[in-house]
């Protein structure tokens, strides 16, 4: 059994924190630390703010459009356990309801699904190298995932990246193919100037 399918059987509020630290590659602090106020539902985005990010840099970044149906959802629920605004992931426990949720509890939530995926390294950072290796796969710029991830400097950046061989033989291609079809262009350019020359 794999992780997304043990998480799909979890309450709302567990799928909808898995979801964000995936979109948004958020560190356990910054995650845990959200705030009603921090989401900003119409455009699809939520602020890190300084104060809980490793490097005290706030930043605001995007989550996708079924985290968003996940999410309003879960403001629902969460409405039943309390309607104050503040810290967004409430514990619902008898004995701390309603209080925010702690990281501690948070990381015995990922260990014990990961425990059931029989994925016993999944941890609640996981998510994060996850999600900043997906985007290297899709092409982004070094200096722009990192951006995203909130770092100051491309080194932290690449000890996240984790291409596999095949990724990179991927990206040497694409990479290739637009030299190959560049090169290809010029030489056919070339080739009209000469025509046009010899017809003088």
């Amino acid at each position: 059994m794999d992780v997304l399918a043990v998480a799909a059987e979890e309450p709302v509020r567990n799928r909808v924190m898995l979801a964000l630290a995936y979109d948004a590659a958020l560190r356990r602090e910054e995650l845990c630390s959200l705030r009603t106020d921090d989401l900003d539902p119409a455009h699809r985005t939520l602020r890190v703010r300084a104060e809980t990010t490793k490097n005290r840099l706030e930043r605001v970044v995007p989550y996708s459009a079924p985290t968003g149906i996940l999410l309003s959802g879960y403001l629902a629920h969460r409405s039943g356990i309390s309607r104050a605004r503040g810290p967004l992931f409430l514990s619902e426990s008898r004995r701390n309801h309603a209080q925010p949720l702690s990281l501690w509890t948070w990381s015995k939530v990922v260990r014990r699904i990961a425990l059931a995926a029989d994925v016993p390294r999944f941890s609640t950072h996981t998510t994060r190298h996850l999600c900043l290796t997906d985007l290297a796969r899709m092409g982004w710029e070094l200096h722009a995932i990192a951006t995203f991830a909130g770092h100051r400097h491309t080194d932290s950046t690449l000890t996240y990246i984790h291409l596999s061989g095949r990724d990179l033989a991927d990206k040497l291609s694409r990479g290739m193919e637009q030299i190959h079809g560049w090169r290809v262009q010029m030489l056919a350019r070339l080739g009209e100037q000469a025509t046009g020359t010899a017809a003088l």
